[in-house]
């Protein structure tokens, strides 16, 4: 997998982290740069985190399973992603201001779960895991605290947008991976 394909995966995962990250930034009376990078901080690091996780469980399964390996990439990228363009048209808002440790390690744990799911599918295409997570962690961190900051500003406008986004650039990846190891293979 390049490197352009690992940072479009790590954009897709990273959007309902944004998301949160807007409608954190919406509930604040006052931005102090602080809840940007605490933002960036808890969801960047589970974002880096749950992958690896999913590599780990992945790596035990990978031999019994690399003959539809590109299938089960198919199918969870594009749950995922199916299920975050469902919820860009759910018009829930989440308003708490609050950035206590139990608040956003719910928050950084929801976000992430999609990516311990795709943690599997890179033991199953052997992506090099280390710079992976690196890059959808920071990924992530980054558009995290532009989340905030774009939502105190702006508003909840962004939040669906991103998540459909988001949702998208997972079911086409998905769809990508099966293609180049069914129709377009070698």
């Amino acid at each position: 997998m390049s490197l352009v394909e690992l940072f479009i995966i790590a954009v897709g995962l990273s959007m309902d982290a944004f998301a949160v990250a807007v409608c954190k930034g919406l509930s604040l009376p006052k931005m102090e740069a602080k809840h940007a990078v605490l933002a960036g901080l808890y969801f960047g690091l589970f974002q880096a985190l749950m992958p690896l996780a999913g590599y780990l469980l992945g790596v035990q399964f990978q031999s019994t399973i690399t003959s539809i390996d590109h299938w089960v990439a198919f199918i969870l990228l594009g749950l995922i992603g199916v299920n975050m363009i469902k919820e860009s048209r759910s018009q829930e808002e989440e308003g708490d201001p609050s950035f206590d440790v139990k608040s956003m390690l719910i928050l950084a744990v929801a976000t992430s779960i999609d990516a311990l799911a795709v943690g599997v599918t890179f033991a199953f295409l052997q992506v090099q895991i280390i710079p992976a997570v690196t890059l959808i962690g920071i990924t992530t961190c980054v558009l995290s605290m532009a989340g905030v900051k774009i939502g105190h500003v702006f508003g909840s406008r962004y939040k669906s947008k991103a998540e459909l986004a988001g949702g998208l650039i997972l079911v086409l990846m998905g769809t990508k991976i099966l293609l180049e190891h069914t129709i377009f293979a070698a």
